[in-house]
């Protein structure tokens, strides 16, 4: 199996544009150190220097980027003031960088976004971007080794599921059929787009997990009827493969798939419209109803 590694120029977001004031080589970093507890929040001293400690600076500053980056010009505020203040440098060799954020919300990644990369591809320059993703257990740090995936093990799969319940897919099949390079992310993950719920079912009360009724009512009519027992790949299969490829971690969530009846896919084709209601049912779940706005 062959990898290629790509430089790529990344953005970290703040959770609202700030009032930009320029800072004169302001490099926030996410560092540990054998004297140190967890993570803490520092300041290169240049492109290859060492590190300045926030929380030793003022203890009342968040340990993490996110934490950092959602109270804004508030924090920014205080490690310009440290910046200035000509604090001692823990050198390079006794700290561990780790990557300048761990756990976002979500990775964005843009393909094909060089136009001698589309060139030696002999593709086209794309008229919009396109949009893919990686999952936040992707991210290592700068100095971390890359491991290659290994064959993954047959395990007792099923003793890592918490529960069940019940998620409404929806999609935008014009972004899924026609934009975005035809890769599915962008008309999957609109806002809104996976209800979930009402409850998470423990397995231990449910019966089988793959002998349950489904179904799916747009405005009361039944468009989509059918069982468990149906899917090609049943939640221990599920759950081996995927974790060859990522970790899973408490709370993550796998959708097993949809019955027959999708919208496109009918004679003529129905899509959801403002005003429909939807319920997605499965037996011993529950149900959920969403109205389309």
């Amino acid at each position: 199996m062959l990898f290629s590694g790509r430089r790529l120029l990344t953005a970290l977001l703040q959770a609202q544009r700030w009032p930009f004031q320029p800072s004169r080589n302001m490099r926030l970093v996410q560092f540990q150190a054998p004297h140190l507890m967890g993570p803490h929040l520092g300041l290169e001293a240049g492109n290859g220097g060492g590190v300045i400690n926030l929380n030793a600076f003022d203890p009342t500053l968040p340990k993490t980027m996110m934490e950092f980056l959602e109270q804004r010009e508030a924090t920014l505020s205080m490690a310009r003031r440290a910046l200035a203040a000509q604090l001692p440098v823990l050198p390079r060799s006794e700290v561990t960088f780790l990557a300048p954020v761990t756990r976002p919300d979500k990775v964005v990644c843009v393909g094909m976004n060089y136009m001698d990369h589309c060139k030696e591809q002999n593709v086209s320059v794309p008229k919009e971007p396109i949009i893919f993703s990686k999952f936040a257990s992707s991210i290592v740090g700068p100095y971390d080794e890359v491991v290659l995936p290994p064959q993954s093990q047959a395990t007792d799969a099923m003793a890592h599921v918490a529960g069940f319940t019940v998620a409404h897919d929806v999609s935008a099949r014009d972004w899924l059929m026609n934009r975005n390079g035809k890769q599915w992310l962008l008309g999957k993950t609109f806002d809104t787009f996976c209800p979930l719920g009402p409850a998470l079912v423990t397995k231990d009360s449910v019966a089988d997990p793959h002998n349950l009724k489904i179904c799916c009512r747009v405005n009361g009519e039944v468009v989509q009827s059918s069982n468990t027992g149906q899917m090609v790949f049943k939640t221990e299969e599920l759950i081996t493969w995927i974790s060859r490829f990522v970790t899973l971690y408490p709370g993550d969530v796998i959708l097993t798939g949809t019955p027959p009846g999708v919208g496109v896919f009918r004679k003529p084709p129905v899509f959801l419209k403002k005003g429909d209601e939807v319920q997605c049912e499965i037996e011993e779940l529950g149900v959920i109803i969403n109205k389309v706005v």
